[in-house]
């Protein structure tokens, strides 16, 4: 597994491409049936009002002027970098297939940019959406990530997640049948879940051929519903040693062979109102390794197939 005792996302860059990749954050401009009213006007409880894209490029500019940008700040950190462009903010595949084409067609043209990954619902998909995306697949190195976040009904109601698991299954056999990676985010610390809650959407993804997973700290972003309930006193975020022992405890779970795309996540320091100390990411993931290492926890360690 190299450096860490799990599958770890740059790692699986450099063997993929040879040296160093950067994700660019994309904002294409779209929107979502759980925002717009086709299923909500409110979103998931938690979903910021820039529609989880905090960190993704200027909407008002063009995708080559956003990757263009998002290079300037890459180099910044890293050099001899290729790029990723993520379509991250709001639903990306919620538009007509002419739109969509446009904009990722204009992404993956830009210089140094060798891959593609596109965040969305798996409620956002039609036949010409996913022939669109084969083709890509065919010419381009490309990722869908498909917002999950846990296989517990009774939570995806909580969250007004507004779409059930076999939803979430359909769009996934779709994608898979056309060999294009699928990457899950799962959010850890959600209302009223249990670790073993936790454990249990780990065991269900460890039952389908994805490839990758993200896994995210749940974060209270100001003027959410989340925040709402956190300020009456109805939510409770988790510490940082409870959250380190549920993401050990879920690495441990995850079948070996899933990459790890995401280990936590990040909340605007200017609109995150709890936990103030998952601003202090570097302590997290040393404090995360350390773990491991002192308690030789890795990938799969308690990862047990089902028998057919």
């Amino acid at each position: 597994m190299g450096q860490y005792p799990y599958l770890n996302l740059n790692e699986y860059y450099r063997g993929l491409f040879g040296k160093k990749a950067a994700k660019i954050s994309l904002d294409g401009g779209f929107s979502c049936p759980n925002r717009d009213g086709t299923l909500s006007f409110g979103g998931c409880i938690f979903c910021s009002e820039e529609g989880s894209g905090d960190f993704a490029q200027d909407v008002t500019l063009s995708i080559t002027d956003q990757i263009a940008e998002g290079k300037i700040q890459s180099q910044q950190k890293w050099k001899d970098t290729v790029y990723i462009a993520y379509f991250q903010a709001y639903t990306n595949t919620y538009a007509p297939v002419c739109q969509l084409r446009a904009k990722y067609e204009e992404a993956i043209n830009q210089e140094d940019v060798v891959g593609i990954s596109i965040a969305t619902r798996p409620d956002c998909f039609s036949p010409e959406i996913y022939d669109l995306l084969e083709e890509l697949n065919e010419t381009s190195t490309l990722w869908v990530e498909l917002g999950l976040q846990t296989a517990k009904e009774e939570t995806a109601l909580c969250i007004n997640r507004q779409y059930k698991n076999e939803v979430f299954e359909t769009a996934f056999w779709e994608l898979h049948k056309r060999n294009i990676p699928v990457v899950v985010h799962v959010i850890l610390g959600l209302p009223n879940e249990t670790l073993e809650d936790m454990l249990q959407t780990i065991d269900y993804l460890n039952q389908l051929p994805i490839q990758g997973v993200k896994l995210h700290l749940m974060h209270v972003i100001r003027n959410t519903a989340l925040a709402r309930l956190y300020e009456a006193g109805d939510y409770r975020p988790l510490e940082m040693e409870e959250y380190l022992h549920i993401l050990s405890s879920c690495v441990a779970r995850l079948r070996p062979d899933i990459v790890i795309h995401r280990l936590t996540g990040d909340g605007k320091k200017e609109d995150l109102l709890a936990p103030l100390w998952s601003l202090r990411k570097g302590d997290l993931l040393n404090s995360f390794h350390r773990k491991l290492k002192q308690e030789g926890i890795y990938q799969g360690q308690t990862y047990t197939p089902v028998s057919k």
